[in-house]
Order: C-alpha cells, then structure tokens, then sequence
C-alpha cells in the first residue's frame, strides 16, 4: 500500500463544560452543511471514519465527530480522580450545545448512535428549532438493563475485555472480520468505568418515554435508521418512536448496533438518501 493521508483533520478544542476546563478532540473532513456525528456509549469517534472518508458524504457536508470527555482522545477534566464519571441527559444536552457553539455550527444536522440516538431524542423534544435535521442511529426511548453493570468497573477484571464481550453480540454477524474487530477495539480500549458512566444514561436516567409525544417533526425532521440485528434498540423499538411522533423509520438489513463502524459502505448506502432529502430541503 502507497504512503498517503486520510482527508481528516484532528484538533483540540479547549472549553468549560459544567465549569470545568476540558480539552475535546474533534475530527472533521469535508464542506458544506454541518454533519455533528456522536459516538456510542464507552467509544469515541473513530467510529465515524468510514463517513469521513466517503467523497459522497463529504462533497455536500461538513462531518464533524468528537471525543465525548473521559473518551478516546478526551482526557477526563483536572480531579477526576476524586469523583465518579456518569453521563445524564443534561449535561450531554449541554455538551453538544457548547460544542456547536464554539466550532460556530448555524443550525448543524446532528446523528448519533446508541446514546447519541438516545440524545438526539431528547434535542428533539427540548430544543428542535437549534437543528436542520436530527438522524438517530440505533434509537429507542428506553432500554432494559440486560445485564450486570457493576461488571464493566471491577479490579479484578479487565474492564475493557468484558465491555467488548457484552457488545460484540450486538454487531450484525455478516458484518465483514476487519471491521468487526475494530468496532470491538474501541471498546476495549475504554477507560475505567466510562462504558458503565455512559450507560446510567442510557439504560437509567435518559429515559424519554414519557415524553416522546412532545416531538413535533414539524419543528425539526427527524429520521431513524435501525440495524435489523439490534437487540439493545431494536426495530420494534424504533418503529415505536416512528409511530408516536410521525419521525420515519428505516430498519437497515445486515447491520447491528455500530453501522457507521461494523459495515461503513453498507451504512451509508441507506444514509446518502436522507442527507439528499436533508440538502434538497
């Protein structure tokens, strides 16, 4: 293989969040409208590479993904040791918000997956006029515990082992090898306890279910996409969230939880018809 560059650009960005200093690594490739793509609960945006490097994503939009704090690149805030890291609606509300704000993002399109499907719904409810168009990838208004959380932040086991093993079911089985394993490489890399931070959000606290009814697309599109093989937000979930707020709904064949990761070629297949819409409106 020739020497060459990937058209990625990372940087760090230096802002408060809940008035503490954090240093954020954003990527970024591409022009046009902004794209702001979450990550899943314990990884960070390398998920997001497939999209970054597909000219037909990046000649109409700018896509822009970060390293949520304590992920990936994203050092956790000064004293972090002192405390617990547990993500709440709120302050993930809040981060997406001040990170817009300071990349200067006019009404940006904002996707995410897993917990950033889940946030995107909550965007939707609380402050849908700030967006273009919100996509949930993988998003339910509610998931079940399904098994023991304690697991994932215990010193007697390699947290980052057992967080890969819990999802590795959760990526579609034709899912090409290479691709499989890198998704699971970025869980296994997962700091102490951030897999289990983040799913108090997704499987506790963030919990919209009462207020689903509130969405209004009318306010904001709003498009669900769903891998067929998600038991964790599953087609019927997603088709429930379609039917109660008028969002559309799109189940995605031979794909899992982590579509923008586990088959990127296949994933975008079914995105590029809703970023057209997306533009074309």
């Amino acid at each position: 293989m020739s020497p060459r560059f990937e058209p990625i650009i990372g940087r760090y960005l230096h802002l408060d969040l809940d008035g503490k200093p954090h240093r954020i690594y954003v990527e970024e490739a591409g022009d046009g409208i902004p794209l702001l793509c979450l990550h899943t609960a314990g990884a960070d945006a390398r998920q997001y590479r497939g999209l970054m490097n597909d000219a037909r994503v990046t000649e109409n939009f700018r896509v822009i993904a970060f390293d949520m704090p304590w992920h990936g690149k994203s050092s956790p805030p000064p004293g972090w040791q002192h405390g617990e890291y547990i993500l709440t609606s709120r302050g993930y509300m809040g981060m997406i918000i001040a990170i817009a704000a300071a990349l200067e993002l006019e009404k940006p399109v904002v996707m995410g997956c897993s917990i950033g499907g889940r946030i995107v719904l909550h965007l939707a409810c609380e402050m849908p006029e700030r967006f273009r168009a919100l996509i949930g990838l993988e998003a339910a208004a509610y998931t079940a515990p399904y098994y023991d959380l304690a697991w994932l932040d215990r010193p007697d086991v390699h947290g980052g082992m057992v967080a890969a093993g819990v999802v590795s079911g959760l990526v579609a089985p034709t899912a090409p090898s290479e691709s499989r394993w890198e998704t699971l490489w970025h869980y296994m890399q997962s700091g102490p306890g951030v897999f289990k931070g983040d799913l108090n959000f997704y499987m506790i606290e963030g919990d919209i279910r009462d207020r689903i009814d509130r969405i209004d697309v009318t306010r904001c599109p709003l498009y669900l996409l769903t891998g067929e093989y998600d038991y964790s937000c599953t087609p019927e979930g997603t088709r429930e969230v379609a039917r109660r707020t008028g969002a559309e709904a799109i189940i995605m064949e031979g794909l899992g939880h982590f579509p923008m990761s586990e088959d990127p070629e296949k994933f975008i297949g079914y995105l590029l018809p809703v970023l057209e819409r997306i533009r074309g409106a």
